[in-house]
C-alpha cells in the first residue's frame, strides 16, 4: 500500500514538474559574424528566455550538460566542439578557416523520461565569415527540427524578418512558431505553405524563435517506457 502511494506521488510530481521543464529551453548565443583565423565564442544557455531566467550551469537537470555541439562549415565539414561549464552557461570556441556561412548545431535527448514523455532539445545559429554566402541554407542543419533565416547579419528594427521552420528534413507547413522579443513580449505565428513566418521587430536586441513538435510514438528510453517525444528547436536573431 505504501509502495503504491509512493509511486502515485512520484508520478504526480513528475507530471507537475514537466510543464516547468517544457517552459525552459536550451539556446545558442554567438556573434553573427566571424573572421578567418580568429577564435569564435559559442555559448549555450538553459532557462526561460522570455523572463531572462537563466539556470546556473551546475543546476541543469538530468544529463542536460551532455549535449553535443557541432559546427558545420560552408563546405559541410563537421567540427565537434568540447564545452566548458561556467557560472551560468557552457562555453566553446572554434576558429573559422574558410569564407561562407557556418551552421552551429546543438542537440540533446534527455536521459530521464518525464511522465511518459521523452524530451529532445535542439538549437542552432549561423555565423557569416567574409563576403561569401555559400552554406547559407537551412539544409546544412543536421538537427531533425530547426529554424533558419538567411539574412542574420543585416536584421534591423522596423524591417520585416522571414524565417523558415524545418522538421524531419522538410519545410514545416501550417505549424505554430513562437517569437520572443528582448523585453519578453511573445507572439505566436503560423507557418505558410513554404514553412515561413514573418514579423517586423520594433525593438533592437536579441530575439528568440521557438518551434516545437510532439511525436506520438511508443518505446523504451534508458529502460523507461514512453508514448511521446517532445522536440524543441530554438534560434536566436540579433536585431540592430
Amino acid at each position: 500500500m505504501k509502495l503504491n502511494l509512493f509511486k502515485t506521488v512520484l508520478v504526480t510530481l513528475l507530471l507537475i514538474s514537466a510543464p516547468a521543464v517544457f517552459a525552459h529551453a536550451l539556446w545558442i548565443e554567438t556573434k553573427t559574424t566571424g573572421t578567418k583565423g580568429k577564435p569564435q565564442e559559442i555559448s549555450v544557455y538553459f532557462g526561460e528566455f522570455s523572463e531572462n531566467d537563466i539556470t546556473k550551469a551546475d543546476k541543469w537537470f538530468s544529463d542536460l550538460k551532455d549535449f553535443t555541439l557541432t559546427v558545420i562549415s560552408p563546405s559541410k565539414k563537421e567540427i565537434k566542439l568540447q564545452s566548458t561549464a561556467l557560472e551560468n552557461k557552457y562555453q566553446a570556441f572554434f576558429t573559422p578557416d574558410e569564407d561562407g556561412v557556418y551552421t552551429v548545431v546543438m542537440q540533446h535527448t534527455v536521459k530521464d523520461v518525464y511522465g511518459t514523455m521523452v524530451l529532445d532539445y535542439n538549437s542552432s545559429a549561423n555565423i557569416v565569415v567574409g563576403n561569401k554566402l555559400n552554406g547559407n541554407s537551412g539544409t546544412n542543419n543536421t538537427n531533425k527540427i530547426a529554424v533558419f533565416s538567411k539574412n542574420t547579419t543585416s536584421l534591423a528594427k522596423n524591417t520585416k524578418i522571414t524565417a523558415v521552420a524545418l522538421y524531419n528534413n522538410a519545410i514545416a507547413k501550417q505549424q505554430k512558431v513562437k517569437v520572443i522579443a528582448p523585453n519578453g513580449w511573445e507572439k505566436e505565428l503560423w507557418t505558410n505553405e513554404n514553412g515561413e513566418i514573418s514579423f517586423t521587430p520594433i525593438w533592437s536586441g536579441n530575439y528568440m524563435i521557438e518551434f516545437s513538435q510532439t511525436e506520438k510514438k511508443s518505446g523504451e528510453h534508458h529502460g523507461k517506457k514512453y508514448d511521446e517525444i517532445w522536440k524543441m528547436a530554438t534560434y536566436q536573431l540579433v536585431v540592430n
